[in-house]
């Protein structure tokens, strides 16, 4: 490690922290339904979403018909997305003449772009149209990040209302956060990626003679407006199959933090959203300072793995930090940081490959994702994912000193412990027994790259990956195959829906509840003491549901190189 790698990782946290409390303002305004600067352009035109949708910005849901709604417009996105997959060839936009995806991939795909996981068993610039990356996946990179940000003002509401039934209308949420929101921001991200080298194109590929002679293809395509909400929405589909690695993609150092700034910009902006809405910015930032620890933590970790390199070289008396499957444009420390960056905020945009990272290096992005990725998390998912987290603590805090758990007034009582533990144990249930499954089915085994343990973090990272909804990979695992297609698919649908529908039924019984004044006895939520118990609580649950997993995985991978042994 070095001083000059901690001061660019500073001056990513100093640019993000910046941008909290502008954007969490303007945020709080668009979810309140109150003039922005954007109002007099974009007001009309969604009066006219709201009548073709039938609906009002007046019409507030119970929390059922919230999630009805929802799980209605997703169903529907899955169904067409996979209809555009399969008949692709016969669909315009196609200068390539790609052909129809097959139908367990198609089927991967489309749950994959729905649950905002962006899971990718396929080469984004030899095998989709333009039509299905600009009309299929990157439409769902939008609506997919905007149903996560209306679950999340959803939950807030429930903390902010008192004695109501309503927790807001998903289809005004979902509008506003996709109008007011993502479409403006992405804009002037597309601009600002065109003017740094970004392709935005509808000419097809172009071939290129190379100085030895040799004829190079080389793909085009409209890059830049699919780049721009892959990361602000946190969705992490690339165009081209490297991702962010791809220098049409990630052109220099510039593109590469304005990446990593978007990933976090939202999701750490919601903390202040809440803040705000509840009447108290320290709630939010106690919540956001808890989510500074453990981003830390990784980025050391990470950071100082990779740096110190591989232990099997050090094992034969060679020393250097680890390069292996890092572009040379970004280094060790831009690498580690975009790892932790991306695994923490459910995005799975990738500009080296996690997969060659050490043992202890891959070791984070894996707990990141265990953790429920909470570490400020997908846009809206990480927030209410942490919410969940909150109130097991606050359930914690209250048996230890003998009250009735509360939080901002709300008492937490079984029910929203039954549906906070519910959510919490439906991702392990998710990736832990598909993983154990595919380590002893032999076709599912036959898709590992490298053996010993690291074989096995590949099949844990992918049901991980999946279950996250992420969308990284370990790299040497060949996804492309019936069972991972088919058995991903479905825990990225668990890992979305058994985790939403809690979080709406808490909200649903939190609105419902009158606040209780604060006393003497009022455990404050505000606070370090609070910041430690929720990190505490985090790393508790995380430790004591994956750490045999882990153990197999990359724990014994790095203990093993330490002493010189390979596989």
């Amino acid at each position: 490690m070095t001083l000059n790698g901690w001061l660019q990782i500073l001056v990513f946290c100093g640019i993000v922290l910046a941008l909290v409390k502008p954007l969490g303002a303007y945020m709080t305004a668009v979810f309140n339904g109150e003039k922005t600067f954007l109002s007099p352009v974009l007001a009309p035109l969604e009066r006219g979403i709201y009548a073709l949708a039938g609906t009002s910005e007046r019409e507030d849901q119970h929390w059922s018909a919230y999630a009805v709604s929802m799980l209605m417009f997703n169903l529907l996105g899955v169904l067409l997305l996979y209809a555009m997959l399969r008949l692709q060839a016969q669909l315009p936009l196609n200068p390539t003449g790609m052909s129809a995806v097959g139908p367990e991939l198609s089927f991967n795909t489309a749950v994959s772009f729905v649950t905002n996981t962006n899971w990718q068993n396929y080469g984004g610039e030899s095998t989709m149209s333009y039509l299905s990356q600009m009309m299929g996946l990157s439409v769902q990179n939008f609506v997919s990040a905007a149903t996560g940000m209306a679950i999340a003002v959803a939950l807030i509401r429930a903390f902010s209302r008192a004695s109501g039934k309503a927790i807001g209308n998903f289809w005004v949420d979902m509008t506003r956060a996709t109008l007011y929101i993502l479409l403006p921001i992405c804009i002037v991200l597309t601009l600002v990626y065109v003017s740094l080298g970004v392709p935005q194109s509808f000419g097809a590929s172009v071939q290129a003679t190379t100085l030895e002679g040799a004829k190079q293809t080389i793909a085009l395509g409209p890059v830049a407006s699919q780049l721009a909400i892959k990361m602000l929405g946190t969705n992490g589909g690339g165009f081209f199959n490297a991702n962010s690695a791809h220098p049409f993609e990630n052109p220099d150092a510039i593109s590469n933090l304005i990446q990593m700034v978007s990933i976090f910009a939202i999701g750490a902006a919601f903390t202040n959203v809440f803040g705000r809405m509840v009447g108290n910015q320290r709630q939010g930032w106690a919540i956001l300072s808890a989510m500074g620890v453990l981003f830390l933590i990784g980025v050391a970790v990470t950071y100082g793995a990779e740096a110190a390199g591989n232990p099997l070289m050090h094992a034969f008396g060679l020393g250097g930090g680890n390069m292996e499957g890092k572009e040379v444009r970004f280094g060790i420390t831009l690498s580690s940081l975009f790892a932790v960056i991306t695994t923490a905020a459910s995005c799975g945009a990738v500009n080296a490959m996690h997969g060659s990272f050490t043992a202890l290096g891959g070791l984070i992005p894996l707990v990141n994702m265990q953790l429920g990725e909470v570490i400020v998390g997908g846009v809206g998912a990480g927030f209410y994912g942490i919410v969940l987290f909150i109130v097991v603590a606050v359930f914690v805090a209250g048996l230890m000193v003998g009250r009735t758990p509360e939080y901002l007034g709300k008492k937490i009582e079984a029910k929203e412990m039954k549906m906070a533990v519910l959510a919490v144990l439906c991702l392990p249930l998710a990736m832990l027994v598909f993983a154990a499954i595919a380590t002893v089915l032999p076709s599912a085994v036959a898709s590992i790259g490298t053996a010993g343990p690291h074989g096995f973090s590949e099949i844990l990272y992918a049901y991980t990956s999946a279950a996250a909804n992420n969308g990284s990979a370990f790299g040497g695992l060949t996804g492309n195959t019936p069972w991972y297609n088919v058995t991903l698919g479905i825990g990225m649908l668990a890992g979305r829906f058994l985790v939403i529908i809690p979080a709406l039924a808490i909200a649903g019984s939190l609105v419902a509840k009158k606040k209780v004044p604060a006393s003497a006895g009022t455990f404050p939520t505000d606070g370090p003491l609070f910041v430690g118990l929720l990190v505490g609580t985090i790393v508790i649950v995380g430790g004591l549901t994956f750490f045999p997993a882990l153990a197999l995985g990359p724990v014994v991978e790095h203990l093993m190189a330490v002493t010189g042994q390979t596989f």
